[in-house]
């Protein structure tokens, strides 16, 4: 242990840049404390489609991105002993560290340590959904998956186990870097307040470039610099738990109090009380104050004793929707769009349902037919007419989608530029189960040279 320790954060979302990681790997190097990376790439219904990809291929499900993430930064995190944590594991955690694997020995590395945190699926102890209150919502649907938000404790298990990079499926997003500070620094799971500073540091971190100015650009209000360059998160984190938020020299973006304090309030429900696996974090007495150019401290969480639940999504199948967009310009633009939505949505009855927007005149402000909200009223000569559509069956969805097509030669004058894409649609559902019956899985596994077929199992343990 030492009195310092830096965490960087290379991915917010599945799709974020890719190219980003490697100014934070150069960052972390060039400083020459101890570090670790994490990347965040799951949410509830990315988590949800790549359960579908495994159900069509055993060897897919993990993110997609993986290889474009990891290939450029891997080989020098391993050689230069920096923790590489992420859920990029989705619905199929092997498959991720099997990849991950792969592209350790093409990088020269043929003996790292990659541990996989499996337990996060819980389908079949969700059977019985009635505890979860869910009863209604989840009637007659086909359910995809049962996912529940694991802690903390099995990464940091993972790393004291000699693992160089730790694979995830869902757990919650702070404790991708709470497992690497806890493991760091050797802080007891009942320390409220440091587990809960340490989580702190994770929620401020997860979002990516979001505590960095990303999502926070407002020209004349908040002015970013270099927004196509954004750096991403770096914390410098105290024995205490307390933490400067900065980024790497020379990239795009800012760090300041009001971007941390943005993502300080991001998606908490009660400041007093937010609830995670390990901990209810408390950030009502936090204090944030600028510390240097770029350099922002944070202190002051305070937490209690970690909720007897854990939070469970369900995914259901959400049958298919479909998008359909055409234009129209020029003089009564807007009542040519206007008869548009109405030709589509007499069409159109017999679909499950059906939203119509004009955007560029009611598509924010209106309601799901194109009517304006009280109080918003506006006019153009150059708009989009666009409808939504969804229905359990797909070859309804595409019916509707070939009226919009149809509007060029059956409907208003001067209509152009139509389009349509068809997705499938998935449901997802929240609620809080109990924790007991709920048990995680560490493996770790060793690739070496002589191992084609991927990374051999050396160690299991349950957390």
């Amino acid at each position: 242990m030492t009195d310092s320790f830096l965490i960087g954060c290379g991915a917010g979302f599945s799709g974020d840049r890719t190219d980003v990681a490697e100014p934070l790997v150069e960052a972390l190097i060039a400083d020459g404390r101890p570090s670790a990376l994490f990347f965040e790439t799951l949410g509830e219904r990315t988590l949800a489609f790549a359960q579908i990809r495994r159900s069509d291929d055993p060897e897919t499900g993990c993110e997609p991105l993986l290889e474009e993430i990891l290939a450029p930064v891997l080989g020098r995190c391993l050689a230069a002993g920096i923790p590489i944590v992420g859920n990029f594991g989705a619905a199929n955690p092997g498959a991720a560290a099997r990849l991950i694997a792969r592209l350790a020995l093409a990088a020269g590395q043929p003996e790292a340590r990659i541990a996989t945190v499996t337990g996060d699926e819980v389908s079949g102890l969700a059977g019985d959904l009635s505890a979860l209150g869910l009863d209604d919502r989840l009637e007659g649907a086909r359910r995809l998956a049962a996912n529940a938000y694991l802690g903390a404790r099995p990464i940091a298990e993972a790393l004291g186990r000699g693992a160089q990079v730790v694979v995830t499926g869902r757990c919650a997003d702070p404790a991708l870097a709470l497992g690497p500070l806890v493991h760091h620094f050797g802080w007891s799971w009942e320390d409220w307040d440091r587990i809960a500073a340490g989580t702190l540091v994770g929620h401020l971190l997860e979002c990516g470039s979001q505590v960095t100015g990303g999502y926070f650009a407002d020209p004349g209000r908040k002015e970013v610099p270099g927004l196509e360059r954004l750096g991403f998160p770096i914390a410098e984190v105290a024995a205490d738990g307390s933490a400067v938020i900065t980024k790497p020299a020379g990239t795009g973006g800012l760090v300041s109090p009001a971007t941390v304090k943005e993502q300080l309030l991001y998606e908490i429900h009660d400041p007093a009380a937010y609830l995670t696996p390990d901990v209810v974090l408390d950030v009502t007495g936090v204090e944030v104050a600028q510390v240097g150019p770029d350099r922002v401290a944070v202190a002051g969480a305070r937490g209690r004793p970690r909720p007897e639940t854990l939070k469970v999504t369900v995914s259901v199948d959400g049958g298919w929707i479909g998008e359909g967009e055409i234009s129209y310009a020029g003089p009564n633009a807007e009542a040519r769009a206007r008869l548009a939505l109405e030709v589509l949505r007499k069409r159109c009855s017999g679909i499950a349902r059906l939203r119509g927007d004009l955007i560029g005149v009611g598509s924010v402000f209106g309601d799901e037919g194109g009517r304006f909200l009280e109080g918003r009223r506006g006019t153009t000569e150059d708009l989009r007419v666009r409808i939504a559509v969804e229905d359990s069956e797909r070859k309804a969805v595409e019916r509707a989608l070939r009226e919009v097509e149809a509007l060029l030669c059956c409907g208003p004058a001067a209509g152009g530029g139509a389009r349509s894409a068809i997705r499938r649609r998935v449901n997802t559902w929240s609620a809080l189960a109990p924790r007991e019956p709920i048990e995680a899985a560490v493996e770790v596994s060793v690739r070496t040279a002589d191992d084609p077929a991927g990374a051999a199992p050396a160690e299991a343990s349950h957390v």
